[in-house]
């Protein structure tokens, strides 16, 4: 049987959002370590980290005609219910690509127009444009053809090939002192979602994941040695979940002060192709 959560400040029912129906408080402990698993191997891990309070990242998986289809969100950490618009964002992110593919639609029109509905889902959440949860987004979509994503902020997404250098498929939204740029929120200028193509010649995992963990492996070459120290299968469709909890333990034991997500997808092209 499974118990419902009681609030820790008045010990009423917690919502599915992590806050309390009845007096409105935020769960510290809701979320706090979350894994997720697709069927075909690709797996997430979301853990709050050794200092924050609360995890505002969040995740989400998607499989549908071939394609699998990551989401990962970073809750700004000024605004409020900053968890809110990281799960909202995500499910709806990861939905609306699915829905997309399955239409016909190719996989960049499907990422910038799921970005878009994500977008206009966390600004619902707003009360007022001066109290407006926001959050920064990430998507992936991998399959036979190769591997895409779509990003606003500066949660980032990474190719790490079995043999041979990885590289980064994102550029943060940021500007001068790496001030955040872009997000999604009612009190951000309408989404411009970027989106970058990559056709591998060899088998890998596309990688999205949130500062939390960037910051501590920032780029494609320490993250793959990390993986690579910790693979317990030379297979790109298993292990991927022990993969991403090696990612996230390392960034918890080498910092932890942020929350911290890594989401890993398997890629296996259908026949070797030429990089581009």
């Amino acid at each position: 049987m499974t118990q419902t959560p009681e609030c820790g400040l008045c010990g009423g029912t917690v919502a599915p959002d992590g806050h309390c129906w009845d007096c409105g408080a935020a769960q510290p402990a809701f979320r706090s370590h979350v894994e997720i698993t697709a069927d075909d191997g690709a797996a997430g891990v979301s853990d709050r980290g050794a200092q924050r309070g609360m995890n505002a990242d969040a995740m989400a998986l998607a499989l549908t005609d071939g394609w699998t289809i990551g989401v990962v969100c970073d809750g700004v950490s000024l605004s409020p219910r900053s968890e809110r618009a990281a799960q909202v964002a995500a499910e709806v992110g990861a939905a609306s690509v699915a829905a997309r593919l399955r239409t016909g639609n190719l996989p960049e029109v499907a990422l910038t127009r799921a970005a878009l509905d994500a977008a206009h889902a966390v600004t619902a959440l707003a009360s007022s444009a001066d109290a407006a949860p926001a959050c920064t987004y990430v998507a992936g979509i991998a399959g036979p053809e190769g591997v895409w994503s779509a990003w606003i902020g500066d949660s980032r997404a990474y190719w790490l090939p079995n043999e041979g250098p990885g590289m980064a498929l994102t550029e943060d939204d940021t500007g001068k002192h790496e001030a955040l740029a872009a997000w999604l929120g009612a009190d951000a200028d309408e989404p411009a979602a970027r989106v970058r193509s990559y056709r591998p010649s060899t088998a890998g995992r596309l990688l999205l994941c949130t500062d939390g963990l960037w910051r501590c492996l920032p780029d494609a070459d320490r993250l793959r040695a990390q993986l690579t120290r910790h693979r317990p299968s030379a297979s790109a469709g298993s292990g991927l979940l022990a993969e991403a909890r090696s990612l996230v333990t390392y960034a918890r034991e080498a910092d932890g002060q942020d929350n911290i997500t890594a989401l890993l997808i398997p890629v296996i092209p259908s026949t070797p192709m030429p990089e581009r």
